[in-house]
């Protein structure tokens, strides 16, 4: 059966956006130039905002404890690992 091409576009057409959204007042591309720089969203759990409350506390933290994680990086890459067994092929 063939559908309608008339009644495809009048739901295409139909405008969705609810009255409370207003974007009269809107600039197109204002955040582009942020947003082309890179974006890392973080989710704290609700058990440590009280601790970071902002997201300077969280990235003074982090500066705090990046030389300590540097250093585990670095312990881990010299250990040396044993090379893995081959299995043994039999005629």
């Amino acid at each position: 059966m063939k559908k309608n091409s008339q009644h495809d576009n009048a739901d295409a057409d139909r405008d969705t956006m609810r009255p409370e959204y207003d974007f009269s007042k809107a600039v197109r591309g204002v955040t582009a130039a942020r947003y082309a720089q890179g974006a890392n969203v973080i989710v704290i759990d609700p058990e440590v905002l009280d601790v970071f409350p902002d997201s300077a506390a969280v990235n003074a933290t982090l500066r705090a404890l990046a030389p300590v994680f540097r250093q585990q990086r670095r312990r881990a890459r010299r250990v040396v690992r044993p090379p893995a067994r081959q299995a043994s092929t039999k005629a």
